[in-house]
């Protein structure tokens, strides 16, 4: 019998804390902030993807996926070298991770723009709210009324607390700045170029499917975070919205987005889902949830519900990069020597 000699446990105050405390730092600088309102990084991440698209477009999924590859290097490359560079200095570490995650999270601007919607629907002012919608959404708002527009604001900020918050937070946790950037591209691309439409059917398939995988995980987090927080919007069960989630997230058309919906909906306690315009096209989604349709007080409590999870998932994503793990080696650390038989 054998046995590998391992490192001792590394000391995840020494070799993480610097990730850890990236990871809090932006998300501080996040809800200090907001987006920077001009030089936006991943604005000029889209406009270069798009300058890119003008050139090496084609009606093919295989021309789109060299896109999303190319795109994706572009940004994940030099994320890579510059969490080498910065790997031995702490504090270098730290001021690089907190930008990037200040960069590519957007928990403000997601909670500001739904707090002026509901601004406008208590106004009874349908045209600023419609007016709204588009930074939250994609689908169409010029024939929406209240109602609509109220689903449509709650519905996103479901499934923004996830792409905005949650899945940066833990690939950052995961894989440090080149995991926050890549993820903040794939996420971005899919926005652009993931459609179902002609132009973008074949071109963004590519984009769409790498999105779906980079969410899988973070979506079915959201949804256990927003069921661990929804005592703090109504007097709900946690594990009455995991049912919610169980029962309707999966008859959703995107693999993700569903599980935090339903999610929202069974922490708020109303319905969900609905017919959807989205370029002249109507799609109809499946009922999520139970009870009375959303009204505009549930933009409110479904910002607090988003804030909480925000919370959670900082938690989490800090008790993820402070991980220990060993390492097996051969001989002693650092050696090249042969394992050596255990003492029988």
């Amino acid at each position: 019998m054998v046995r590998a000699v391992r490192r001792p446990l590394r000391s995840p105050s020494r070799s993480r804390w610097p990730l850890a405390a990236g990871l809090v730092a932006g998300v501080i600088m996040d809800a200090l902030l907001g987006d920077p309102r001009r030089g936006h990084p991943v604005a000029a991440f889209g406009r270069a993807a798009t300058a890119l698209e003008a050139r090496d477009y084609a009606d093919s999924r295989p021309r789109g996926a060299a896109h999303a590859a190319a795109c994706i290097l572009s940004v994940a490359v030099p994320a890579a070298l510059l969490h080498r560079r910065t790997r031995a200095r702490p504090p270098a570490e730290t001021a690089a991770v907190a930008a990037t995650v200040w960069a590519v999270t957007g928990a403000r601007s997601l909670h500001h723009e739904a707090e002026r919607a509901l601004a406008a629907l208590s106004d009874h002012d349908l045209r600023s709210a419609r007016a709204v919608l588009p930074s939250l959404c994609g689908r169409d708002p010029s024939a929406l009324d209240a109602g609509e527009i109220t689903r449509a604001v709650v519905e996103s900020v479901a499934e923004n607390t996830s792409d905005a918050v949650v899945a940066p937070l833990l690939w950052g946790a995961v894989a440090g700045l080149p995991g926050l950037v890549a993820y903040r591209a794939v996420n971005t691309l899919d926005a652009m170029v993931g459609h179902r439409s002609a132009r973008y059917l074949r071109f963004g398939w590519a984009s769409a499917r790498l999105d779906d995988v980079a969410n899988w995980v973070p979506a079915r987090v959201t949804a256990a975070l927003t069921a661990a927080c929804a005592p703090l919007v109504r007097d709900s069960k946690p594990a009455a919205v995991l049912r919610v989630v169980r029962r309707d997230g999966g008859a959703h058309p995107s693999p993700n987005a569903g599980r935090c919906e339903a999610a929202f909906a069974g922490a708020l306690g109303i319905r969900l889902g609905g017919t959807n315009v989205y370029g002249g096209v109507a799609e109809t989604r499946p009922e999520l949830g139970e009870g009375r349709s959303p009204e505009p007080g549930d933009i409110r409590r479904s910002v607090v519900l988003s804030r909480a999870v925000t919370g959670l998932a900082t938690a989490l994503a800090v008790l993820i990069a402070l991980r220990p793990w060993r390492a097996p080696v051969t001989g002693g650390a650092g050696s090249s020597a042969p394992i050596r038989p255990a003492p029988r």
